[in-house]
């Protein structure tokens, strides 16, 4: 028999959301990646500004916010905008590796063809 303690502050959709919020950040984060990758006109620094943003509303109300529910919204969105800079500064990086292995590919392929007879 497992024995929990709830919140007293706690409410039913406070804990739901609580429960499954690294989950929907994850997603919320693969989305809007999916969405910066596609469309253009959202660039990096709209992300960024979005995560500022998301940041400085959970630090400094969200998560003193009395509503369970609320406070996991502000900590849900304040994680998943960080998550997506994170990935934005990584797509820039894998991007520019991608670039240099192409580059280093066809300088051998470039020295195998010129040194075959």
């Amino acid at each position: 028999m497992s024995t929990s303690v709830i919140d007293h502050a706690s409410s039913r959709s406070g804990r739901w959301l609580q429960q499954r919020r690294f989950r929907i950040s994850l997603w919320i984060a693969v989305a809007e990646g999916i969405v910066v990758a596609i469309f253009h006109d959202v660039s990096r620094y709209t992300v960024i500004g979005v995560a500022a943003v998301a940041l400085a509303a959970y630090f400094l109300g969200g998560r003193n916010v009395r509503s369970s529910a609320v406070r996991q919204v502000s900590w849900i969105f304040a994680f998943s905008q960080a998550l997506a800079v994170v990935a934005s500064i990584l797509a820039i990086f894998v991007f520019w590796l991608a670039l240099v292995v192409a580059a280093i590919f066809a300088v051998v392929a470039l020295l195998v063809l010129f040194t075959d007879r």
